[in-house]
C-alpha cells in the first residue's frame, strides 16, 4: 500500500512537471524572466555593486586608518641598545659609561678623552614595540570629495549602463517573439497554399485520366509543392534556432512561446522625451559630471593639506613586558604644501578642462545623433506604413487572379504554367507583407529602445 502511494505521487508530480514544461511562455513573462536570468544583466548588477564598493572606498579616506604596528628587534648597536632602553623608559646613568667616568684608567691625566665602554660596546638587547597609530586629512583640497562625486557618478553610469543591457536584451526578446509570429504565420498560409496545391494535383490527375490534362502538368504541380514544402521546412528549422536564441536569452530552456499580434501600434512619445529619456544622452551628461570632478581633483593640487595623527605605544625587551609603565602617546599635524613642480600641476589643469570641453561636445554631438537617428527611424516606419497598405491590396490582387487562372484551367483556358506562375505571386506578396509588417515591427522597438524602452 506503501509503495502504491509513492508510485501514485511520483507519477503526478512528473505529470504536474511535465505540464508545467509545455505550458507556452507570453512575451511578458519571457521579459520578466529575462530581467531576473539573463546572464549579461546579471554581469552588469556586478559591475554596479563594484562601483558602490569603489564609492565607499573613496569616502572611506575622509575617516582615516588606524594601524597597529608590532615590531620586534635585536641589536648591539650602541645607538640601537640605548634607543631601546630610553623607548622602553630604562635607561640608568649607567648607561652612559659613568662607570668609567668615576673609575678612570691609571695614568689617565684628560677624564674627558675616557672612552665609556658600556655606552660603546653594550650588550645585544631584544625590543619589542607595539604601537597603536591613527592618521586622519583634515583638509586635502578638497580632493576627497571631489572624488567621491567622481565615484558616484561612475556608479550612476553603472547603472544606466544596466538600464542599456536590459533595454537592449528586452529588444532582442521583443523582436526574437515578433520573429516567432512572423514564422508562425508564414507557415500557417503556405500550408493553406499547401492545401491549395494538393487539392489542384487531385484535379489535375482526374483532368489526365479525361484527356483534359497533360502529364507536364502534374509535373508542375509537383515541383510547385516540392518548393512549398521546402520553404516550410526552412521556416520550421527557423524557428527552432529561434527557440535556441530565446533559450539563451533567458537562460533556461524555452521549447514553446505564445506568440503577439504581428501588427503594433506606434508609440506616442515625442522627440524631446525621447531625447529626455535616452540612456546614452544620460550616460553623457554623467560622464560630463565626472570630468568636472577631475577639474576639481586638478586644482586641489593648489591648496595645502592639512593632516593629523596620534598614537600610543609601550616599549620592552619583552612582548609587553610592564606595559603600563612603559607606554608613550604623540600627538601631531603636519602641513604640506607644493610651492614649485615645474608647472605639472597647471598643466594637469588645463588637461582636465580640456577633457571637460571634449565631453561636453560630446554630449552636443551626443544630443544631435539621437535626434537625427529618431527621425530616421520615424520616416522609415512611415514608409513602411505605406508599402504595407500597398502590399495588402497587391495580396487581393494576387488572390484573385490566382483563383480566376486556377478556374480558367479547370475550362482549359489556360496552361498549368499560368496558374503556377499566378501562384508564386501569391506566395511571394504574402511573404513581402509579413516581412515588412515585421520590418515595421523591429523599427518600432528601435524608436522604443531609443527612449529606454517607454511604451506610451
Amino acid at each position: 500500500m506503501k509503495f502504491l502511494f509513492i508510485s501514485i505521487f511520483i507519477a503526478l508530480f512528473l505529470n504536474s512537471t511535465l505540464l508545467n514544461a509545455s505550458e507556452s511562455m507570453s512575451l511578458e513573462e519571457a521579459i520578466e524572466t529575462l530581467k531576473s536570468q539573463n546572464l549579461e544583466i546579471k554581469t552588469a548588477q556586478i559591475e554596479i555593486e563594484t562601483a558602490l564598493q569603489d564609492a565607499k572606498i573613496a569616502s572611506g579616506n575622509h575617516y582615516g586608518k588606524l594601524d597597529f604596528i608590532q615590531d620586534f628587534s635585536n641589536s648591539d648597536d650602541a645607538g640601537n641598545v640605548f634607543g631601546f632602553k630610553l623607548s622602553s623608559r630604562e635607561a640608568t646613568f649607567g648607561d652612559f659609561g659613568f662607570a668609567d667616568f668615576l673609575t678612570p684608567p691609571p695614568g689617565t691625566t684628560d677624564i674627558l678623552t675616557v672612552q665609556p665602554n658600556d655606552l660603546n660596546y653594550p650588550d645585544s638587547r631584544n625590543y619589542f614595540q607595539s604601537k597603536l597609530k591613527y592618521e586622519v586629512p583634515l583638509f586635502t583640497g578638497f580632493k576627497i570629495s571631489s572624488y567621491e562625486d567622481i565615484m558616484e557618478s561612475v556608479t550612476k553610469i553603472k547603472k544606466l549602463e544596466k538600464s542599456q543591457v536590459i533595454n537592449e536584451k528586452i529588444y532582442e526578446i521583443r523582436k526574437s517573439f515578433y520573429d516567432m509570429a512572423l514564422l508562425e504565420e508564414s507557415i500557417r498560409n503556405l500550408n493553406v497554399i499547401l492545401k491549395n496545391i494538393q487539392t489542384l494535383e487531385t484535379t489535375t490527375n482526374e483532368m489526365i485520366e479525361v484527356g483534359y490534362a497533360k502529364k507536364i502538368d502534374l509535373l508542375e504541380v509537383k515541383a510547385k509543392k516540392g518548393n512549398v514544402e521546402r520553404l516550410i521546412s526552412q521556416m520550421e528549422s527557423n524557428k527552432e534556432l529561434l527557440y535556441h536564441y530565446i533559450s539563451f536569452l533567458l537562460n533556461q530552456r524555452v521549447t514553446s512561446v505564445k506568440t503577439p499580434s504581428l501588427e503594433i501600434n506606434i508609440p506616442s512619445f515625442s522627440n524631446s522625451e525621447i531625447l529626455e529619456n535616452n540612456l546614452d544622452i544620460q550616460k553623457a551628461n554623467s560622464g560630463l559630471k565626472v570630468k568636472k570632478s577631475m577639474i576639481d581633483v586638478a586644482q586641489s593640487s593648489y591648496y595645502p593639506m592639512v593632516g593629523a595623527f596620534a598614537e600610543v605605544a609601550t616599549a620592552d625587551d619583552k612582548f609587553l613586558g610592564e606595559a603600563d609603565d612603559h607606554r608613550s602617546y604623540t600627538l601631531g599635524a603636519r602641513l604640506t604644501f607644493n610651492i614649485f613642480n615645474g608647472g605639472i600641476d597647471s598643466a594637469n589643469i588645463e588637461k582636465s578642462k580640456l577633457e571637460y570641453i571634449k565631453t561636453k561636445t560630446q554630449v552636443t554631438l551626443a544630443n544631435s545623433g539621437i535626434e537625427l537617428q529618431t527621425q530616421k527611424i520615424r520616416t522609415e516606419i512611415d514608409s513602411l506604413n505605406n508599402d504595407i497598405e500597398s502590399l495588402k491590396k497587391e495580396l487581393l490582387l494576387a488572390d484573385e487572379i490566382y483563383g480566376n487562372y486556377e478556374a480558367r484551367y479547370k475550362e482549359k483556358l489556360s496552361s498549368m504554367s499560368d496558374v503556377i506562375i499566378k501562384q508564386s505571386e501569391q506566395i511571394q506578396k504574402i511573404l513581402q507583407l509579413q516581412q515588412t509588417i515585421n520590418r515595421r515591427n523591429e523599427r518600432i522597438f528601435a524608436l522604443e529602445k531609443l527612449a529606454n524602452g517607454e511604451q506610451k
